[in-house]
């Protein structure tokens, strides 16, 4: 798969991954307006998905920044840095992104914004400490590969409809607890409303966890591409290789990192144990098994 086709396959998927979740949260709407007799939860819902997709799609480098506690990088603050990335955004062929630090001895590294014209990257100080300049083009090169192929429009979007998803389910949850509004039949206990009572409980509570895997396997496979495609324009995958392999082994964890963000990261910045669960419900994918691709082992 060239280039080309990994940027016309995020945009086909970003435009499919809003339609399915815009389907899946006016099912989640419908179902718990029918049965909690409210039918103003649907368009409360539509309207909250609507809102976060927009706000999400036109402010997401902002509110990643701010959530990340990162501040923009001044060229005389790291001359080294900002060579880096308007040579590497030349080779790609991209604008050169905004350039942001986040104050941390944790060395790593994201991406975020909706395209190449509005795009930004954030490298932490223990990134600029820790790695030499050809571990450093890797990482950066990473990061450019996720803009070019349009990741970052890709995962902002899933990440905030797989957070609707959740809160939606969460409140109808929370609703029926507290004992929201029930739909009452002719008798006051249809067996039929009863089932469909407890296969949306059921759905609520499943609804988020495969919003979950959804995003986890997106995640996974974009790491796995833009480690290739990052490669493709150092022409040296031997720095990003060892660039993986250093920010892996710091055990340090990333003090702003959080579940929402962790995703963003060129490497799991939560530094979790690792074992066969975590790796599997982990957005990045082994550090081992991307440097063997990296290195063709």
């Amino acid at each position: 798969m060239t280039l080309y086709d990994n940027i016309a396959s995020n945009k086909r998927n970003t435009s499919l991954l809003i339609g399915l979740f815009l389907i899946i949260i006016i099912a989640l709407g419908w179902v718990f307006s029918y049965l909690l007799d409210t039918p103003v939860i649907l368009p409360i819902a539509i309207i909250i998905a609507t809102l976060q997709t927009l706000i999400s799609y036109y402010y997401s480098d902002s509110i990643t920044m701010a959530i990340s506690g990162a501040r923009e990088l001044k060229r005389e603050e790291a001359l080294e840095l900002h060579r880096i990335v308007e040579n590497l955004a030349i080779t790609a062929g991209l604008p050169t992104p905004r350039i942001f630090v986040i104050d941390d001895s944790a060395p790593n590294a994201f991406a975020t914004g909706r395209d190449p014209q509005h795009a930004a990257i954030a490298v932490t100080s223990g990134l600029l400490e820790k790695l030499e300049k050809p571990e450093l083009e890797g990482v950066i090169s990473h990061e450019m590969a996720h803009i070019g192929n349009y990741d970052i429009r890709l995962m902002t979007i899933v990440v905030v409809l797989v957070g609707i998803v959740a809160l939606i389910s969460d409140l109808f949850i929370r609703w029926s607890f507290w004992g929201g509004g029930r739909r009452r039949s002719s008798n006051d206990a249809n067996q039929l409303t009863a089932i469909f009572a407890m296969l949306a409980i059921v759905l609520a509570i499943l609804a988020p966890i495969a919003a979950s895997l959804i995003q986890l396997t997106i995640s996974r496979k974009r790491e796995f591409i833009a480690d290739s495609t990052g490669a493709l324009l150092t022409r040296y995958p031997q720095g990003l290789a060892s660039a993986l392999e250093k920010i892996a082994a710091d055990r340090e964890p990333l003090e702003v990192a959080n579940k929402a963000t962790a995703h963003l990261y060129i490497e799991n910045p939560l530094k979790q144990h690792r074992s066969w669960l975590n790796n599997m419900f982990s957005t990045h994918p082994p550090v081992e098994e991307r440097m063997k691709a990296l290195l063709g082992k």
